[in-house]
């Protein structure tokens, strides 16, 4: 028995020490030896160095958004029906790090119909079949409504603001003519009262 119990052990013993050695082999063209100095786990990029106060640089930490994946709807087969594809990104305005207060404030004001009690704003899409690009596009979303506070309009010029009064007044009288002429066609068609 004893034997026999020696015998197992030598064989667990040899193929504990052969998987060891297999998963410890590296090829040439692995990637720790093509990058070295490269760390190989995917991360958020640096944070650039903020240029001014009220810029945006497009830098979005990963770690701050919630971020949640669902089945998308529409076509795909069954892709649609097996994987989540569907995004969904939000996060809170208020405690968001990577923008400033003035912003806030700003996004506060544009999109407060999107923000949720809790004072979340949500992106969503859906648009292709990769999760991946998904995530991509809805901080693309993040990106352009943030930088779209950032962009003062500016007042047009007196030149600019008659010629657009000026198209106005000539749109409702071109409106109201073609409104006339409706009318007028309208009332032909009808049948005239008679009184005997």
């Amino acid at each position: 028995m004893s034997n026999l119990f020696k015998n197992v052990t030598k064989i667990i013993t040899q193929v504990t020490t052969n998987r060891l050695y297999s998963s410890s082999y590296k090829s040439a063209i692995s990637l720790d030896s093509l990058y070295p100095s490269s760390n190989l786990k995917l991360a958020t990029p640096k944070k650039p160095p903020n240029e001014g106060q009220d810029k945006f640089s497009g830098y979005i930490p990963i770690e701050e958004l919630d971020i949640t994946y669902s089945r998308s709807s529409g076509p795909g087969g069954q892709n649609v029906n097996k994987v989540n594809t569907k995004v969904e990104v939000r996060f809170n305005i208020s405690s968001a790090s990577w923008i400033n207060d003035d912003l806030k404030s700003k996004l506060l004001e544009k999109y407060k119909n999107k923000i949720t009690k809790e004072g979340f704003i949500i992106f969503r899409s859906d648009v292709t079949r990769s999760q991946h690009l998904n995530l991509a596009d809805c901080l693309e979303k993040i990106r352009s409504s943030v930088r779209s506070c950032v962009v003062v309009e500016q007042e047009p010029s007196d030149e600019t603001a008659e010629k657009l009064r000026r198209r106005f007044e000539r749109a409702t009288r071109e409106r109201l003519a073609l409104k006339r002429t409706r009318s007028q066609v309208k009332s032909n068609r009808q049948t005239p009262l008679v009184n005997l």
